[in-house]
């Protein structure tokens, strides 16, 4: 039903509190719509790394069900007898086969018309990905004299500035442990460095394992603990981890490695609605126990100088308010949307008495501004803000009680924050991106108060792209954001391909972390938009409320508009557009499909949630409860059931002419059952053929209905090479798709 991925930074409690979303992985290069913009070369799999900030950045990895059919029970039918529901069961296997059986043979007689152009599209990515690779490299974790590093599935030890060939040792080998088919999603060393935690995952599933080593001279595996979605140090030898079952996390665990090894439940989730995870505070004073919602929250400590002491609650659940914890000078700093607006705002309180009635205001943002992400150090706070588009940062000082607005280079559209396990440094290290400028590392010194451009890199800046900012004004005559980007040299773009993607969902950003394929596509001319439509939280807390349950149109209505106002000012035109979009934000993109097909001429879907309606009637399903905030609930609420059927790309599927579709889906996908994707493909294809038999005229073309079905890989992760692969296939169908307008639009001035 829904991805993630893991991520650095405060983003992904700010974004999404539940870690359960229907978002992809840093790995689609396509469509990226994850919560954080980590930018994963394929000889680094380290999204969460050493140190920590506000709250890890990782989305549940869960179980794979054995069995994953699953049938639907239509509105209105009466329960059957065991002996017909065990019929039925055996009916929906039989046709789940058929159909995938189906589909395969599909892709084995289309996908050769593509092998040819997708080859030349691999070996062009390849070659950028390697000219490339130096910006996004292994990050570097310094603990006092100590650098940690992973590259190539291995974990390295140097002493700090002397980071070379034969000055390091290995820690931890994935091969050599016999995890060849894993990466490592997630470190944590222990205080005096005698442990180290590692989590490792499959890129087929969404399990995660983690490995307890004892370093010394000779690193040895201590205990291996399955299921395990996240995991903090409270002291040298006490470990403390969330479970993981069906996408769930709610459970808390301590584990002793000292002479009396043992293991304790610590904390138990009763709601369902609830996903649990650990975060250890920045001075390490604290582990928080952090029980999240997508709209409510709750924290409890584990105090690191007594970790066998029963949790404290800061505040209890108050529904509406979400609440994030960090700790300086016997003080509780509150990150919470508690209070008017409810937006975020920075408050703190005294640790002995942490009630809601004790939170003192630091600060407020200003309205329609997006806390993308927060750290706090011993004597300063720094956020990275985004309003209308633009990046920059708010310095807080706890010193001088002084706000310093610090403004970022105006190309930059995403920024990754480096880990910084010690908190009294006295500068910030993060990395400024866009989809078609690489990586570049900058630091902000809290001392002398400036931005410092880190050494000069081998590769420039691209200066050939231009970056346009506008506003689309919506149905209800809101103005909706879009980001261009598309080449200086380019002449006449209304003639010119254009890329749209959205999302749309979760509070979640379009991510706009760079990309090898968004570069090559600037440099052939296509012009790039991103659609950061209401659902999303391009605009703060408001804009994804703006844009969920009983509001969901208007995300369509946004998307629309944002297309429409492109056209008109000339960046390409209806048969040249193609639509992009991923997990959840196919809900949007299959909606327009079937409202405005005439907008667009191709759409490359991956993984997409296309079925709504059904997914979120069968509560069997490991996420749906928790997803009801977020769509409603169409089995307790009619006004619900209504509002999902009206939009819900499955359901409004008619005889018309589509668009071109080209789907990737994922067999071992837990999170969009692939059942849905199945029955939208088949239904799809039989509308625009019967749309094509009753207008059958001279020159009258069928849309091409793809599904491009992956045994390997799933939802949240793809190899590097697999995803490669897919991507050069997604770009040779669009060229291919576009290059038959070009040949057919002196035949057919229109499809009706």
């Amino acid at each position: 039903m829904k991805a993630g991925v893991p991520c650095a930074g405060l983003r992904n409690l700010l974004q999404v509190l539940s870690f359960s979303l229907r978002c992809f992985s840093t790995h689609n290069h396509l469509q990226t719509i994850c919560l954080c913009s980590k930018i994963n070369p394929p000889k680094s799999h380290i999204p969460d790394c050493l140190g920590g900030t506000w709250a890890h950045r990782t989305v549940p990895p869960g179980s794979i069900l054995p069995w994953r059919c699953f049938s639907c029970k239509q509105e209105g039918t009466k329960i059957p007898s065991k002996r017909k529901q065990k019929s039925s069961i055996i009916t929906s296997e039989l046709l789940y086969k058929n159909l995938l059986k189906s589909e395969q043979e599909n892709w084995n007689d289309v996908s050769a018309r593509y092998k040819a152009l997708a080859k030349g599209i691999k070996a062009k990515l390849e070659e950028l990905h390697n000219k490339y690779t130096f910006s996004s490299g292994s990050p570097r974790i310094r603990f006092g004299e100590n650098v940690y590093f992973e590259e190539n599935g291995c974990i390295f030890l140097s002493k700090a500035d002397d980071v070379g060939e034969g000055n390091v040792d290995i820690l931890f080998s994935t091969e050599d442990l016999g995890f060849s088919d894993a990466f490592i999603q997630r470190i944590r060393i222990s205080p005096d460095q005698r442990y180290m935690a590692v989590s490792l995952k499959s890129e087929n599933s969404e399990e995660a394992t983690c490995i307890i080593m004892k370093l010394g001279h000779f690193p040895i595996v201590e205990k291996v603990i399955p299921n395990v979605f996240s995991f903090e140090w409270a002291t040298s030898d006490i470990l403390y981890y969330t479970t993981q079952k069906n996408l769930k996390s709610q459970n808390v665990f301590m584990a002793t490695f000292a002479n009396q090894k043992a293991t304790k439940l610590v904390y138990t989730e009763q709601d369902a609605r609830f996903f649990v995870d650990i975060y250890c505070t920045k001075d390490r004073r604290f582990l928080t126990i952090n029980s999240n919602s997508k709209t409510t929250s709750e924290v409890w400590l584990v105090d690191c100088r007594h970790p066998f002491k029963l949790p404290a609650l800061v505040q209890a659940r108050t529904k509406g308010v979400i609440y994030h914890i960090e700790h300086r000078n016997d003080e509780l700093y509150i990150l919470t949307t508690y209070g008017e607006p409810a937006e975020y705002k920075l408050m703190k309180a005294p640790v002995a008495t942490s009630g809601m009635e004790n939170w003192q205001l630091v600060y407020a943002l200003e309205k329609k501004t997006k806390l993308v992400d927060l750290e706090v150090f011993s004597d300063h706070c720094i956020m990275f803000l985004k309003n209308a588009g633009r990046l920059y940062l708010k310095v807080i000082s706890f010193i001088s009680h002084s706000i310093r607005s610090i403004k970022l280079p105006t190309w930059a559209c995403e920024f990754e924050l480096e880990s910084h396990p010690e908190h009294t440094t006295s500068t910030c290290y993060f990395q400024l991106t866009s989809p078609v400028h690489p990586p570049k590392r900058f630091a902000y010194s809290f001392k002398e108060n400036n931005l410092i451009e880190q050494a000069v890199q081998e590769v420039p800046i691209i200066t050939n792209c231009h970056t346009t900012r506008l506003l689309a004004k919506s149905k209800d005559k809101t103005l909706v954001p879009i980001t261009v980007f598309h080449n200086t040299n380019s002449k006449e773009l209304h003639r010119k391909p254009l890329l749209v993607h959205v999302y749309g969902a979760y509070g979640i950003d379009l991510n706009m972390s760079f990309k090898e394929e968004k570069l090559m596509l600037i440099e052939e001319g296509w012009i790039l938009a991103y659609c950061h439509v209401r659902g999303g939280g391009e605009l703060g807390l408001g804009w994804h409320k703006d844009g969920c349950h009983h509001n969901k149109l208007k995300g369509l209505h946004d998307l629309k508009a944002c297309i429409t106002l492109l056209h008109e000012l000339g960046f390409s035109q209806p048969k040249y557009t193609a639509l992009a979009a991923a997990s959840a934000g196919g809900v949007l993109a299959g909606a327009l499909c079937n409202t405005d097909p005439e907008l667009i001429r191709a759409v490359v879907l991956q993984a997409p949630f296309v079925d709504v309606l059904n997914t979120m009637m069968k509560t069997h399903l490991p996420l749906t409860v928790e997803e009801q905030e977020e769509w409603g609930n169409p089995l307790a609420d009619e006004k619900s059931m209504k509002y999902i059927k009206s939009y819900c790309p499955h359901q409004n599927i008619k005889p018309q002419c589509y668009p071109s579709v080209f789907i990737t889906a994922y067999e071992n996908d837990q999170r969009i059952p692939l059942t849905g994707v199945l029955q939208y493909v088949q239904k799809l294809r039989k509308a625009a053929l019967d749309h094509a038999s009753r207008t059958s005229k001279k020159g009258n073309w069928v849309p091409n209905v793809i599904l491009d079905i992956q045994a390997k890989g799933s939802h949240c992760e793809s190899s590097w090479e697999d995803s490669l692969n897919e991507v050069a296939r997604q770009l040779a169908f669009l060229n291919k798709e576009l290059e038959e307008v070009c040949h057919l639009q002196h035949r057919v001035k229109s499809c009706k």
